[in-house]
């Protein structure tokens, strides 16, 4: 059984079926690097998702002050995914914090 948010995917963020493995399909492996920039990498392109999300979000608004929008959905949508992909990364930003404030604490 699967739910109708299932076929919307925001780079970066595993689907929630492959999250609960409702699906059928398991999730991919993490991938790992012994260079320590894999990291540094993924969290680039993420923001740089990020980026064009909100770039996607700004021109469907564009379009709708003008009056050029065809449908008011694809703004809405639009506007929901760099919404909840803003969330997500502030959440991790907010969570690094975290660790790294911990990891600070720790005695030496």
């Amino acid at each position: 059984m699967s739910s109708p948010i299932d076929g919307i995917s925001l780079p970066g963020v595993p689907t929630i079926g492959a999250l609960g493995g409702i699906s059928g399909t398991t999730p991919a492996a993490p991938a790992t690097s012994t260079s320590g920039e894999g990291f540094a990498a993924a969290l680039t392109g993420a923001l740089d998702q990020l980026g064009s999300l909100q770039s996607a979000k700004d021109a469907l608004a564009v379009q709708g002050a003008t009056g050029d929008l065809r449908d008011v959905h694809d703004y809405m949508i639009a506007a929901q995914e760099s919404s909840v992909a803003t969330e997500v990364v502030v959440t991790l930003k907010n969570k690094a914090v975290e660790a790294f404030t911990e990891i600070m604490r720790m005695p030496v």
